[in-house]
């Protein structure tokens, strides 16, 4: 005999599923995963073509198969947020660096250049904490990560760099201004997020060359250049929307000049190891990626081209400041979007393993062999 009402409440736990088959009231979707969500329309997107299911074996092509030109690998899950956060993050963590050394140098005379550093340092990883559990959905699995300490994941170890770089940073900006005690806690607090600071710009970079999609994976060497780069060029162009004393200006006046000059050879740094495979670059040049990747660098040339002219203005300042922050957003961006774009594209995948690049250059063994005669991977 069927219970009154199971029809009805059958009916609403099949209409609370969006269509992976999960009950809500026996089973959770958790973890960053599981914002992978079904098609709404899934005519045009799974069962259409490419993807449909093919009737016959496909031939070899003279570029060499793929898995029905279905993409190989799951494509980054990430959201606006985690460029973001790569930004906020690379700017407070090259902030905190500049304060530090500052503070060793001259703690008297560059005061205020110190309590500017301080203060980005601490609103770029309060924020860039905030964006993280935003893209994480709760407090609860960012608090997760640090359960262990791995070496050997660069997301563990950039969340306890993060985790520990965040109170030192709130703390040395709350006890900038102070005296006595209370200012050599925050100088030891400013000196300690100081030694963070690299990391936390840097670690950004070595997390997405860890991964499998091609764009990210084959510019391992000079990812990571350019993220600290862009970091440091991040935070000088905050810095010169601030109003600071002439001698802490030539200060943040050279160390612009030098990051952002970093900054363009980086990039074509990364457009000629990612362009090892031709198939792997592409997103750099193409689409939404290519785009704000030819903004980023026009951006950063235009705000180093200002930041040389000769003069002191205000405005010439700000005007360098702004878009030297606007380049470093978009560079940001460009990395996230390119990343997408890859995944999605097989041909990049199975190019690069062929061509010996990728997991083939660590472990010596080629995983798919595009050799005349053998047969499909």
């Amino acid at each position: 005999m069927t219970e009154p009402g199971a029809g009805r409440r059958e009916a609403e736990r099949t209409e609370a599923r969006d269509g992976r088959n999960i009950d809500p009231e026996i089973g959770a979707l958790e973890g960053e995963a599981s914002q992978q969500a079904v098609p709404s329309d899934r005519a045009t997107v799974e069962g259409a073509v490419p993807y449909s299911v093919w009737g016959r074996e496909p031939t070899q092509r003279p570029d060499g198969a793929t898995y029905y030109d279905r993409p190989a690998i799951k494509e980054p899950v990430w959201i606006w947020a985690v460029p973001a956060y790569f930004y906020v993050g690379g700017a407070g963590g090259a902030a905190a660096v500049l304060g530090a050394v500052a503070q060793a140098a001259d703690r008297q005379g560059f005061a205020r250049l110190i309590e500017r550093c301080r203060w980005i340092a601490a609103a770029g990883t309060a924020s860039g904490t905030a964006l993280l559990i935003y893209d994480l959905g709760r407090p609860a699995r960012f608090l997760n990560m640090l359960r262990v300490f791995r070496p050997t994941s660069p997301l563990n170890v950039g969340s306890w760099i993060l985790a520990a770089a965040g109170p030192l940073a709130a703390g040395s900006a709350a006890f900038a201004g102070s005296d006595g005690p209370v200012r050599r806690l925050g100088d030891l607090a400013g000196a300690g997020a100081g030694l963070l600071g690299g990391p936390l710009a840097a670690y950004t970079a070595v997390l997405v060359t860890n991964t499998a999609v091609p764009v990210w994976q084959a510019p391992r060497r000079t990812l990571p250049v350019l993220f600290v780069s862009s970091a440091a060029s991040s935070a000088a162009s905050l810095l010169e929307l601030e109003e600071l004393d002439e001698r802490a200006h030539r200060v943040v006046e050279r160390f612009g000049r030098l990051a952002k000059l970093v900054d363009l050879a980086a990039t074509v740094a990364v457009e000629r190891e990612a362009g090892r495979v031709d198939r792997v670059a592409q997103p750099l040049k193409e689409g939404l990626a290519g785009a704000l990747w030819r903004a980023a660098k026009a951006l950063t040339a235009s705000s180093l081209m200002l930041s040389v002219l000769p003069g002191s203005s205000r405005a010439k300042r700000v005007s360098s400041g702004v878009l030297g922050t606007a380049g470093a957003v978009a560079l940001r961006f460009a990395v996230w979007h390119a990343g997408t774009m890859s995944a999605r594209d097989p041909r990049a995948t199975f190019e690069m393993q062929r061509a010996g690049h990728g997991a083939a250059e660590v472990t010596g063994q080629v995983a798919a062999s595009g050799s005349r005669g053998s047969r499909a991977v």
